[in-house]
């Protein structure tokens, strides 16, 4: 729930910028009460903690004391291609508390398990998605630019109902990490939910899309969210690099990341209602932990690949966390 301090500084916020922008105190006063009404009329209330709890640290397949759940990142990208059966399975052998899935479409809105918007990365194809439709993207290798190609070779690309039987079967929780299309992804989960009531205690909605979440929530308000953060996206590369040459744009996406990152943590966590916040590791620490802890809110850290971080997330923070390896440590993934 929004604590009272919470919400004297949000609404403090708003009438001063408003009241810089207009210099009327009228004004001010209308637009930061048309914030507070719009709050109170369009937000999601989170789930039950218990549901909540049950998703996020399950009985099965948790460690330490505190029940820290690791997920496989992508099914985990590094024991198996990603986003395959295989990387479900090698997951579910290896230990994995839950997997990662990324959903995206074929090009005759077929769901399928894929993260970026081409084949060309993980595949032996090439070309968007929205241009291939599903009897083409089954007929590709996906196991192709793998470190392990010669033993996984001729994984397909999964359809999410394939992916999801999978998982219900080896009891693995999944986190659907929602790419975009907001609202062509929540019908396909609420499909998915209502083919299988199991899935309301065994996953979690996630993405970097606020629009996405609220789509999902409007669909089947009982589905555990999450929103995906990574403060300076805007304007950084996941290495800290800038994304832009151009010293504007630069200074420019800067201002935005400060907003976006304002609005994810004062308003758009409340008004989608989420029950965890998926943040990159570089940025969680015990203070975080302990803000959105006292919201109701648990964090998930992304994406954690040594034997070091994982001992510091798990026993002193004890953060459940993403991860590419249950096996070893691997490079870094942004």
């Amino acid at each position: 729930m929004l604590q009272l301090g919470d919400e004297v500084t949000l609404f403090s916020v708003v009438f001063v910028v408003a009241l810089l922008s207009t210099r009327s105190p009228l004004w001010s006063s209308v637009l930061t009460a048309s914030l507070y009404v719009f709050l109170l009329m369009f937000r999601f209330p989170q789930v039950p903690s218990s549901r909540t709890r049950q998703v996020l640290r399950p009985a099965r397949g948790t460690v330490g004391s505190s029940g820290v759940s690791v997920v496989a990142h992508r099914g985990g990208g590094h024991e198996a291609p990603e986003n395959t059966i295989a990387a479900i399975r090698e997951a579910g052998k290896n230990g994995a508390t839950g997997v990662e899935l990324d959903l995206e479409f074929s090009a005759d809105g077929i769901p399928i398990l894929m993260h970026d918007d081409t084949v060309l990365r993980t595949t032996n194809g090439q070309g968007p998605l929205n241009q291939l439709t599903f009897s083409e993207l089954r007929k590709l290798d996906a196991s192709t630019k793998h470190r392990l190609s010669d033993r996984f070779a001729g994984e397909m690309i999964p359809t999410l109902h394939e992916a999801v039987l999978e998982c219900i079967k080896l009891q693995l929780t999944i986190y659907f990490d929602v790419k975009g299309h907001p609202e062509k992804s929540a019908a396909a989960l609420k499909e998915m939910y209502q083919k299988h009531p199991v899935l309301y205690n065994t996953s979690i909605v996630c993405s970097f899309e606020p629009k996405v979440i609220y789509r999902m929530r409007q669909a089947d308000p009982e589905v555990v969210t999450a929103l995906t953060h990574r403060p300076w996206s805007l304007s950084q590369l996941g290495d800290g690099k800038p994304r832009f040459s151009s010293l504007w744009k630069h200074h420019w996406t800067q201002l935005l990341d400060v907003l976006l990152d304002w609005a994810h943590h004062h308003l758009l966590w409340k008004l989608c209602g989420v029950s965890a916040f998926l943040v990159q590791k570089n940025f969680v620490s015990p203070d975080y932990v302990q803000y959105w802890a006292q919201r109701g809110v648990e964090v998930v850290a992304w994406t954690v690949n040594t034997d070091v971080e994982k001992q510091y997330y798990q026993e002193q923070l004890q953060v459940s966390y993403i991860t590419d390896s249950l096996l070893e440590d691997c490079d870094p993934h942004y």
